[in-house]
């Protein structure tokens, strides 16, 4: 693929092997054995930290190290962010390509659980739906070994605590099934589904801690109701579910790792901002204030709360407080979302055919505003563009003769509650085929739809269909950048793959496109304004992330401890991939590979390192499609590491420095 590239230089220090610096080399802790605390809140935008919403995570920015130029990786999800944070690779290697993913089979269909073959489009923030990807991969889907995993091995205590999905994420091979069900993790995995079944069991240790300290065995529920088109979503943070997580780590889990006498490397996941920004009840139909608002803001104090709950434990012991080092992360940024504006004038709408119909329930209740984007919109155009019938692989149905298959969509007819839906139920769809279920299906397309971008697969690898549907993508008023798998070739109007790091190791099935949907700004140059449009069951004016603007890769990371240096700016490029690798730099562990898509070691943020290293910014085009315009792609580079920054869908002959916003 023809591309155009412009590099510029930033510092003029170059640090020596920056890129190439060994995970397993010796730490600056040498034989102290350090702790380390990774806290991620997830969705947390960088502009979000201030003295009144943030003020822990304000002050740990003023008293550690600033990370100004913080990246997530693409698609700027929790799952496929969650697998950069715990092993250091990027999704080339991880195959963590997004939150719904396609399988390559129903999920469940070996029985594991006591399940029956279900979805090829598993939601994976699930223990099951993680364990029964382990089973089907060799026993770890990721196919590399995390920091955690790493730790356990060196004999490190270890834990997991807070969000369901990315928590678990962290030593998935742990969850890997024995006899069809869980095994006890060597990692202390606390979550949503802690207690439950469907959860990963604790060890008795840690059961008698929590019954101990007075806490449940059984997890608190998260109740924040997302609402629908008419009624609005939560008005409260995630308070109690969280304030379970915090408590069971700062009163079971780490007293227990202080008694056994082992240093520890604990990951603590907040599901907040992220939750609640989503669930948000602020701005309904509206995109002001949007993500803004005071329950959003709430949601964001709530998770500097839990954090200030872990440092005081810490720092309550001056020798545990001078012994560990804590790093702060979020997983993505955010956006508010769009189901009908297109842009930031509020006179463009969208011409999507899916936009068109009028969709109700079951039960006859209008469920989509008129002229707005059902969930599944693009699987329903797709399958409109294709000619091909599009099936729901989230929900079933039996024929006459105990068949099973997946539920027929046409958005044309009116909804009837078994037999045929007008839009998928999740957004997923099943395009072509008899949609039977079968371990090896006979779709010719398959979408996951995840909100700020889809994943679109070609089973059978028809290079003339990928180019079909990239040719109709191109022509989607809602689309902002295109990407494809590096096997179908130069497609005008799209970037490779390999350009965003999608291309490694992985076992798993690969996409043959991502498309990710349009971001504006309702304030031109603010990131906290950003709206984006999603495929996605949540309605205008609540809060989204995925796609490939600045909002969303522009991350919140700062760094504290006796390994990193003191009141420092670190405005390099740096990302969730660089964290597992640095971290096992200052723990002296080993963290091996298969592949080679990993991030580097964050020297000039630690003690001794130099202050300057060399950058570089850059931009590539994909040829024009046919209406003129190319997949733009802007990022930085520190030797081999990329940076990706923001992709947009635009025309190319701009002059503008930053033709995405």
């Amino acid at each position: 693929m023809t591309v155009r590239k412009i590099a510029v230089c930033f510092a003029l220090l170059c640090v020596s092997a920056i890129s190439t610096v060994a995970a397993d080399a010796p730490g600056p802790a040498g034989n102290k054995r350090r702790n380390v605390i990774i806290f991620v809140a997830d969705g947390l935008r960088s502009g979000s930290v201030n003295e009144l919403d943030a003020p822990t995570i304000f002050g740990l920015r003023q008293k550690g190290v600033e990370f100004a130029n913080s990246h997530a990786v693409f698609p700027t999800f929790t799952m496929p962010n969650g697998s950069a944070i715990a092993t250091g690779h990027y999704l080339g290697d991880t195959g963590t390509f997004s939150n719904y993913i396609y399988s390559g089979y129903p999920i469940l269909n070996s029985g594991n659980f006591g399940g029956v073959a279900g979805t090829v489009t598993p939601f994976i923030e699930d223990d099951q739906i993680l364990a029964d990807l382990d089973d089907h991969y060799e026993g770890n889907y990721v196919n590399e070994e995390s920091l955690l995993a790493a730790a356990r091995n060196a004999g490190y205590a270890t834990a997991a605590v807070g969000k369901l999905g990315p928590v678990a994420m962290q030593d998935v091979s742990q969850l890997s099934p024995v006899n069809q069900r869980f095994p006890v993790p060597q990692t202390i995995i606390i979550d949503d589904r802690t207690g439950q079944a469907s959860g990963a069991p604790l060890p008795a240790t840690i059961v008698g801690a929590l019954t101990a300290a007075g806490l449940p065995t059984t997890a608190v529920a998260r109740d924040q109701p997302a609402g629908n088109n008419t009624t609005a979503g939560t008005l409260n943070a995630n308070l109690g579910q969280q304030q379970y997580f915090a408590d069971a780590l700062t009163k079971a889990v780490l007293p227990t790792f202080m008694q056994l006498g082992q240093p520890f490397v604990v990951v603590y996941w907040s599901r907040d901002p992220d939750g609640t920004q989503h669930n948000g009840g602020d701005s309904l139909n509206s995109l002001t204030p949007g993500i803004n608002g005071p329950t959003s803001r709430a949601a964001v104090k709530n998770a500097d709360n839990n954090l200030a709950q872990i440092l005081a434990y810490i720092d309550s012991d001056p020798k545990l407080a001078s012994n560990t080092d804590i790093f702060v992360t979020s997983d993505h940024g955010f956006a508010t979302i769009s189901k009908h504006e297109v842009d930031g004038t509020g006179k463009a709408f969208t011409a999507s055919y899916a936009a068109q119909f009028t969709y109700k329930d079951s039960k006859g209740r209008q469920e989509v505003n008129a002229g707005f984007l059902p969930p599944g919109f693009l699987a329903i155009d797709l399958a409109h563009a294709l000619g091909m019938p599009l099936f729901d692989p989230d929900t079933q149905i039996k024929d006459s003769t105990g068949q099973r298959f997946y539920v027929p969509v046409d958005p044309t007819v009116p909804q009837q509650s078994t037999t045929i839906r007008q839009r998928p139920n999740s957004g997923n769809g099943v395009i072509g085929g008899s949609g039977r279920i079968l371990d090896l299906t006979d779709a010719k397309v398959v979408v996951a739809a995840n909100g700020g971008s889809d994943l679109i697969y070609v089973p059978d690898h028809n290079k003339e269909r990928v180019q079909q549907i990239v040719a109709f993508l191109g022509k989607q008023d809602y689309v902002g950048a295109i990407l494809v798998e590096n096997s179908y070739g130069k497609i005008p109007g799209a970037l490779p793959f390999s350009s965003i790091n999608l291309i490694g190791a992985s076992k798993m099935p690969k996409p043959a496109i991502a498309v990710s949907f349009k971001t504006f700004y309702l304030t031109p140059g603010d990131l906290q304004t950003a709206v984006q449009i999603a495929d996605s069951t949540l309605q205008e004016g609540q809060g989204m992330h995925g796609s490939f603007g600045r909002d969303n890769t522009f991350n919140t990371m700062v760094a504290i401890g006796p390994d990193f240096k003191s009141s420092f700016v670190d405005r390099f490029p740096v990302g969730n991939a660089d964290i597992a690798v640095t971290m096992a730099h200052i723990l002296g562990l080993r963290l091996p590979s298969k592949g080679k898509l990993t991030g580097r070691v964050l020297n000039e943020a630690l003690k001794n390192g130099a202050d300057k290293i060399l950058f570089q910014t850059k931009r590539i085009a994909s040829e024009p499609s046919v209406a003129g315009k190319s997949t733009i792609l802007l990022y930085q580079q520190v030797g081999r590491q990329l940076y990706f920054d923001e992709a947009c869908y635009v025309d190319p002959r701009g002059t503008r420095e930053n033709p995405c916003r």
